[in-house]
């Protein structure tokens, strides 16, 4: 699949217009179908069955949280700090009612929900991923993809998830049987080569003092976006970006290599080849300024993506790859 960045929008405004309406309004028929409780299996089991689920955060106690979602899988996965610490069975958006892929964050959390629409469809620790109908939540587990667009879990396991997320954690949806892996090579791209501050410069914070961050450098548009609470906050024009192919999300650890570069999970990659990331940081030249200002926002937690897609309003009701932000 090319992946296609459909939109960098906040909370309030974010925009699936290729799910109506999602899971949250689901039909009437959803709370007639039971949840599926789970069951805890060995963390080396060789395949789960549905309801399965392995959850040990012990292993990793503290530090930022990603979840990765596998949908050829159909089996999500929770990384701390880069460690996984539970995967499970889930149930995805049946045929017609698929789930969108992209990076998401977590925009609401609510122990008990109900839908909006159909009264009495129920769905325990929902975390809402878009304001269209989006989120993780309990749910029945068939075996195979047959929710509305949401993705289900187990009971037990959703129970779990909600204890260790928060407003803002990212959440990978993946088409493809990815595997983060632990990596400190997008940092060189904050300290490769520099360049002059250039026309196209912007750095805004004031426009959103807080909030989860969201790094984009884009190769169509040969620049680089920061994203804070979904607000574009600073631009740049970034050379040597030209020939990637792809896109691939990132996202910050609290931890550092010995020279002192924070450590990053590698949490999808869509499309193309992944690249060469020291080759890359080497090609690569941004303003001193953009540099510096983007680094001082990296913190364990911070999204990065970099992506041959462009980043415009023009590609908000086009299907496919998507970054959410609250």
């Amino acid at each position: 699949m090319r992946a296609r960045i459909e939109s960098i929008v906040s909370g309030q405004m974010a925009s699936l217009a290729f799910v109506t309406l999602g899971c949250l309004f689901a039909t009437s028929t959803a709370h007639a179908q039971s949840h599926t409780k789970g069951r805890a299996i060995a963390p080396l089991a060789p395949a789960l069955k549905p309801g399965d689920y392995v959850w040990h955060p012990e292993v990793s106690p503290a530090g930022p949280v990603v979840v990765l979602v596998s949908l050829p899988d159909q089996i999500l996965y929770v990384y701390r700090n880069g460690v996984r610490i539970g995967r499970s069975t889930v149930s995805s958006g049946k045929p017609g009612k698929h789930t969108p892929t992209g990076v998401f964050t977590v925009l609401q959390k609510k122990v008990r929900h109900e839908s909006t629409i159909y009264k009495g469809a129920q769905m325990p620790h929902m975390q809402r991923l878009s304001w269209t109908g989006i989120a993780l939540h309990a749910g029945h587990l068939p075996g195979y993809p047959a929710s509305a667009g949401c993705v289900r879990m187990p009971v037990d396991f959703a129970t779990k998830l909600y204890s260790v997320t928060a407003i803002g954690t990212t959440v990978i949806i993946a088409d493809n049987a990815s595997a983060p892996a632990s990596t400190t090579k997008p940092g060189l791209l904050f300290s490769g080569k520099t360049g002059a501050t250039a026309a196209g410069f912007k750095w805004t914070p004031d426009k959103a003092p807080k909030g989860p961050v969201s790094i984009i450098v884009s190769g169509a548009d040969r620049a680089a976006y920061v994203y804070r609470n979904g607000v574009e906050i600073g631009r740049a024009p970034v050379s040597g970006i030209e020939r990637l192919s792809g896109s691939y999300v990132y996202s910050a650890l609290g931890s550092m290599d010995a020279s002192g570069r924070r450590d990053w999970i590698s949490t999808a990659s869509i499309g193309g080849r992944a690249p060469n990331l020291k080759d890359l940081a080497n090609r690569v030249s941004i303003p001193t300024d953009f540099l510096a200002d983007a680094r001082a926002l990296i913190t364990p937690g911070t999204t990065l993506v970099i992506t041959d897609a462009p980043v415009s309003a023009r590609t908000r009701s086009a299907p496919g790859f998507n970054i959410l932000t609250d």
